[in-house]
């Protein structure tokens, strides 16, 4: 029997039913609008969130021919918080995106407070507004009378599969996965519970919060007249570990990088939560049968939009495939660097106020160049992410690294970061590795696939990227681009 797979993002909800052997039959996507308020602010309204899910996943079961659905799956944007009436299944405000930097002062002052070591130590997180704990502390504050109803139990605080899963239930569960949860700056990861000394850290009413489940579990039954019937929901992963699950990075060691405006990377450390030293996060990969299984991430402000830049800002391009063919006619012996901070630096440097520059430029330097640069700056920061990763993991080694999203269609992209890495790269045949991921976790549990072994087995390699740079010319080439990251985080620090 078919799986659904539901995938809610930042910019568009999509839904996709999976044969019972995990292959595409059909699928749907409806984009809807991010709100900004305020510099700094990114919200969502609650109820686009629900209807374009709940939109996407009748079209794409229609298109699919209208099968039994056995489970669903389902996968989201992390950190996006949601506060709703339990009354009336309604949100309180609109949901507080990732992206939104509101709380910035506010974990500033907990820093300044030394609270920062306590919160990494149990959550693996740092202390930033990305995360959800100062996000419900915020609607708590701002909202007439939430504290109030907060107090009274009236109150449910979810990220956006909870509070999906609260309406596709229609309000019979208030559910979580461990991998959600571990986003939430709530959560122990090492105890596996929500932390009350968090909670009272934070000001959030551990009544708010949702139950946490395995990755692979029991999180509700559909309302039937959603689908004609009642359908069990059995899977849940946030999009980058679903990304990973997707990827079948099963094994400790192994690495996916999920490319798309930004970049994120996970490395599987299997039961060993490693506290990082290099600033990157240590979170929960995914959650079977009761074990958690660990991973160290890292992530990159900015991959493909460097591509967007030099269509959409310099416009050196017509459309995103075209930088591949520009960047193959550049002069190698110019060595241009871009540090592309357009939005400050991501993992390990962690400077969100710097911001980007372009050095080496002469008169010689042309469009071709400045695409090349643009192509290896998102090979240079993933080198950075998997330094660290070896750092703080030394057994790491040479492993290949799996990567997925639009940016790895590129050839030039990919042969530049197994170039960087001095590593193999290794793309999938299937590129959907999200939704692959949460609709893998529904057919787990539903009994319709195998385990982590047999996924492992399963896994198609589209294509291989060894590298080709002498290792000489690799370093020097690194070495030069740690040097202009200095320069600019310098350049934002000095007065």
């Amino acid at each position: 029997m078919p799986i659904l797979a539901l995938d809610q993002g930042t910019t568009s909800s999509r839904a996709v039913v999976f044969s019972d052997d995990l292959t595409p039959l059909a699928s749907s996507q409806h984009e809807f609008p991010q709100h900004f308020p305020h510099s700094g602010w990114v919200e969502h309204d609650h109820e686009d969130l629900w209807s374009s899910t709940a939109a996407t996943a009748r079209a794409a079961i229609e298109k699919a021919g209208a099968p039994q659905i056995a489970a669903i799956g389902i996968t989201n944007q992390r950190e996006t918080t949601v506060v709703w009436d339990r009354r009336t299944g309604r949100a309180i405000h609109n949901a507080i995106v990732w992206q939104d930097r509101r709380t910035a002062d506010t974990c500033a002052r907990l820093k300044e407070a030394g609270h920062e070591p306590a919160v990494t130590e149990a959550t693996g997180l740092l202390l930033d507004p990305y995360f959800s704990a100062t996000k419900v502390a915020w609607i708590l504050d701002h909202v007439d009378g939430a504290r109030e109803a907060a107090a009274q139990g009236h109150l449910a605080f979810g990220t956006v599969d909870s509070f999906l899963i609260w309406r596709l239930t229609n309000g019979r569960a208030h559910v979580t996965d461990a991998t959600n949860a571990s986003r939430t700056m709530l959560y122990d990861i090492r105890r596996g519970a929500w932390s009350d000394e968090l909670c009272e850290l934070f000001g959030v009413p551990r009544a708010m919060l949702p139950e946490v489940r395995d990755s692979a579990a029991e999180f509700g039954l559909t309302r039937p007249d959603l689908f004609g019937r009642e359908i069990p929901i059995l899977g849940v992963a946030g999009d980058q570990q679903a990304a990973t699950v997707g990827q079948a990075c099963f094994r400790p060691g192994m690495i996916k990088a999920t490319y798309g405006t930004g970049c994120f990377a996970l490395l599987n450390t299997g039961d060993t939560a490693v506290q990082s030293r290099n600033r990157l996060l240590t979170t929960i990969a995914y959650q079977l049968d009761g074990t958690p299984t660990y991973a160290l991430e890292g992530s990159i402000f900015v991959a493909g939009a460097v591509v967007q830049w030099l269509r959409d800002g310099l416009r050196l391009i017509r459309s995103a495939p075209e930088v591949a063919g520009l960047a193959a006619r550049a002069d190698r012996s110019q060595q241009v660097i871009m540090v592309p901070a357009f939005t400050g630096l991501g993992a390990p440097w962690w400077e969100p106020e710097a911001r980007g520059a372009v050095f080496g430029l002469t008169r010689a330097t042309g469009p071709a160049e400045l695409a090349l640069a643009a192509l290896e700056s998102v090979a240079f920061q993933t080198r950075d992410l998997t330094d660290a990763m070896r750092r703080d993991w030394p057994s790491l080694g040479e492993s290949v690294l799996r990567v997925d999203g639009g940016m790895t269609a590129s050839d030039a992209a990919m042969q530049a970061l197994a170039d960087i890495l001095g590593a193999p790269v290794d793309r999938p045949t299937d590129p959907e590795t999200t939704v692959r991921g949460a609709a893998w976790l529904a057919a787990y549990r539903a009994g319709l696939t195998d385990g982590p072994d047999a996924a492992l087995t399963n896994w198609q390699r589209e294509a291989r990227f060894e590298p080709q740079l002498d290792p000489a010319t690799r370093e020097a080439r690194h070495a030069r681009w740690t040097r202009a990251v200095r320069a600019v985080i310098s350049m934002h620090r000095e007065p």
